[in-house]
């Protein structure tokens, strides 16, 4: 069973993707399209696209691509029908009950599952700990001056000893084996199954909205490793959660204080800082940033005092920054951590210390200066050449300035001042500038790829390379086809005089011309409403690289010579591919097409200059 087509589209065309994306993304428009740095791989550069004309994202880089409940689903980690109710209710529109079928069905049920599974064990880990077996973890948590109230709230808990406890209170609601080892509670060796969290303190970990979703574990002793965390899993993804974010998102405050540990977390909530979070056993990533810059606007960094936090800190900046999240560093020294602060000098003297924290990019220049001797002249000059590097990476220009400025005047003792950081910043800047050279993608965006035909000096000779060439060069002539008919819907006026969707040899391909072409016909070309039909992940992948292809060209004038190329390179593989040479009067007619679409290459090219003039203007 599927929700009805027109309840589906009704509900992506209310969620604007633009708007969507951005409260994970930090979006700059370029053009006609929007760029940020794509939230499913680590990146500098952004190669993210979001179309708000197609109504889709691609990313360049990684592929990720589909309209705005792709993302949802990609994004969330969420099916088709948990993407649609999300996006159902941020629109305002009310959906029918809907039972699952197929995929769907077995996906949603086993996530279900999962979850009943990690909320069963939190409240079993929450019952040993009052428990004389989990003596030992209250033990702990009370010297570490937890008072009820937290212990509660964060719902902490105790694994027993004997490692089978959890085994057995879960298999007696009869969850198979195979799900309880996917859940990642558990190991199994020559004694059967195990809880791996065994003989630890429970932390369990909850998304925004209050699911419990995995667990960390804690020693007591001096035991290795002092932390485990629940691996990866359906349900659990590191990279996109935050421990106490379900918590700290509730405080409304503008800004969110990132932590290095569980403890940590914990001692500032009880401490009257409730918008404090940490990353899960893992460097943070574009994914929390993305979380970050959702729920505040700025990020305060209080990591360890020790190298370690410096380097995570280091770390953390560039990518909040990318994420559109200005950040602050808090110095808590002479303390190692938040914990040891707070016990020895109080909440008030923190408070300050998160008033008075150090500016992320001050920060950078800091560290810089701190590895550098002062009285060497190389030294000092490798010192301002950080600078101007980071000064460049500085979009805008009066913030670059102001930074500039204050970068002189705090290390005036080294006697340059700002005229000669400011040739050195040039100086930079002119040797980073592009050659000249673009490469454009099929809708005008500029991105570095390949031409459609392949080189042939790449593949050596023979009849299987060629047949390679000619599979790739015919891939990829369909596929800019297809992008360019979706990025100016009038050249069907004109392709649909020499092709139809047969003549897509590719089988996926051809589907998807269909639709398009089916589109053109009833006289909508939506190609973000097209997307609905694919929930499969790698289909859903697939067709936005379908409508995402790009050509390196030199010039906007070859773009219409590489339309026509594509064209007829089309129409030949059709012809040498297709039955049409098993009757001769056939052959010779669609020969004769051939040959004069050849000679009107020219006039093609024009044909798809004009139109694509028209539709930029």
């Amino acid at each position: 069973m599927r929700y009805e087509d027109d309840i589906i589209e009704e509900i992506r065309s209310r969620n604007d993707i633009v708007d969507v994306i951005s409260q994970y993304v930090q979006l700059k428009k370029q053009g006609n399209n929007y760029f940020g740095l794509c939230p499913f791989h680590n990146e500098k550069s952004p190669s993210f696209s979001v179309s708000r004309t197609k109504q889709m994202y691609y990313c360049f880089g990684c592929g990720a691509g589909g309209n705005v409940i792709g993302f949802v689903m990609q994004y969330e980690n969420q099916s088709f029908p948990e993407a649609l109710s999300f996006l159902a209710e941020r629109a305002g529109v009310a959906l029918p009950k809907l039972e699952y079928s197929g995929r769907d069905s077995e996906l949603s049920l086993k996530k279900e599952k999962l979850m009943e599974i990690n909320r069963l064990a939190a409240g079993y880990y929450y019952y040993l700990l009052r428990q004389e077996r989990g003596a030992d973890g209250l033990d702990y948590l009370r010297r570490r001056a937890l008072s009820e109230e937290t212990i509660r709230s964060f719902g902490l808990g105790y694994a027993a000893g004997d490692g089978r406890e959890l085994y057995r209170y879960l298999k007696a609601r009869d969850f198979p084996d195979e799900l309880l080892m996917e859940s990642g509670l558990f190991g199994n060796g020559s004694g059967g199954f195990y809880d791996r969290f065994r003989r630890r303190v429970i932390f369990p970990i909850m998304n925004a909205n209050s699911k419990v979703i995995g667990f960390g574990g804690r020693v007591m002793d001096d035991s290795k490793p002092k932390y485990l965390n629940s691996p990866e899993n359906l349900v659990f993804d590191k990279g996109r959660n935050l421990y106490g974010l379900h918590i700290a998102r509730k405080s409304r405050l503008d800004q969110m204080i990132l932590c290095e540990g569980y403890m940590d977390v914990i001692a500032m909530h009880q401490g009257g800082f409730s918008n404090a979070v940490a990353s899960l056993g893992t460097a943070f990533t574009q994914g929390h940033a993305a979380l970050v810059h959702r729920y505040a606007k700025e990020a305060l960094l209080l990591y360890d005092s020790d190298e370690a936090g410096v380097r995570a800190a280091m770390r953390a900046i560039p990518i909040l920054k990318s994420a559109g999240v200005p950040s602050r560093v808090v110095d808590l020294k002479p303390s190692k951590d938040p914990d040891e602060f707070l016990k020895t000098y109080g909440a008030e003297a923190f408070r300050k210390r998160l008033e008075n924290a150090r500016d992320a990019f001050l920060f950078q220049v800091d560290q810089a200066a701190a590895s550098t001797d002062m009285g060497q002249p190389q030294e000092v000059n490798r010192f301002f050449d950080h600078c101007a590097a980071l000064l460049l990476d500085l979009d805008d220009e009066l913030e670059r300035t102001l930074y500039l400025e204050t970068i002189v005047k705090e290390y005036q003792k080294t006697g340059v001042n700002a005229s000669d950081l400011r040739k050195r910043l040039s100086a930079m800047a002119l040797k980073a500038r592009p050659s000249p050279g673009i490469a454009k993608d099929a809708g005008g965006g500029q991105h570095n790829t390949d031409v459609f035909a392949n080189d042939p000096g790449k593949i050596p000779d023979g009849n299987a390379a060629r047949k390679k060439r000619r599979e790739n060069g015919s891939q990829k002539a369909q596929k800019l086809m297809l992008t360019w008919l979706v990025t100016y819907p009038e050249l069907f006026t004109l392709v649909t005089r020499y092709l139809s969707a047969g003549d897509f040899t590719q089988p996926f391909y051809r589907e998807v011309a269909q639709m398009l072409f089916d589109q053109y016909e009833q006289g909508d070309v939506n190609p973000a409403k097209l997307m609905n039909v694919f929930m499969d992940p790698d289909e859903l992948r697939e067709a936005a690289e379908l409508f995402n292809t790009s050509i390196y060209v030199e010039s906007d004038a070859q773009l219409g010579q590489a339309f026509a190329d594509a064209l007829i390179r089309i129409r030949d593989d059709s012809f040498q591919t297709g039955e049409i040479t098993a009757d001769p009067q056939v052959y010779v007619t669609k020969k004769r097409e051939l040959e004069g679409l050849r000679k009107d290459r020219y006039q093609l090219a024009e044909a798809f200059d004009q139109i694509v003039r028209k539709t930029e203007a």
